[in-house]
């Protein structure tokens, strides 16, 4: 990270990629359904599902990354530890890495993730049963 304070992303793109990971989460597990009731969609929504995670992952691991950053660079653990004075630019880099946290859709996308594991299993389950 440059010495530049970290910003907070436009929403639109907040949203943009959220969509984008439920969107690949879907497509992971549309798969089961497709296998059962028409298989030469298998691959195509398999694409889909791995362009969509490698976007959306590459995107989370560039926030991760740049949290962890502004909490090194700016030496934050160390300056609350010590009891230390904050500066203006330290409360700034504080108020950004916890607007980073509350922005964050991560816990909705894990929610939503979890829920279309489970029906996808029962999907699965009452597909085979069928045959």
């Amino acid at each position: 990270m440059e010495n530049s304070k970290p910003h907070i992303v436009p929403a639109y793109v907040v949203y943009s990629f959220f969509m984008l990971g439920i969107v690949s989460a879907v497509a992971f597990r549309a798969i089961i359904i497709f296998q059962h009731l028409e298989p030469s969609w298998v691959r195509p929504v398999w694409y889909v599902g791995t362009f969509g995670y490698f976007l959306f992952f590459l995107y989370r691991y560039r926030i991760s990354r740049k949290r962890k950053n502004a909490v090194e660079t700016f030496q934050l653990i160390e300056k609350i530890r010590a009891n230390a004075c904050l500066q203006d630019e330290d409360r700034d880099v504080l108020l950004y890495l916890l607007s980073s946290i509350r922005r964050s859709m991560e816990d909705i996308n894990y929610a939503i993730i979890f829920l279309l594991s489970v029906a996808a299993v029962a999907a699965d389950l009452v597909l085979s049963s069928m045959k």
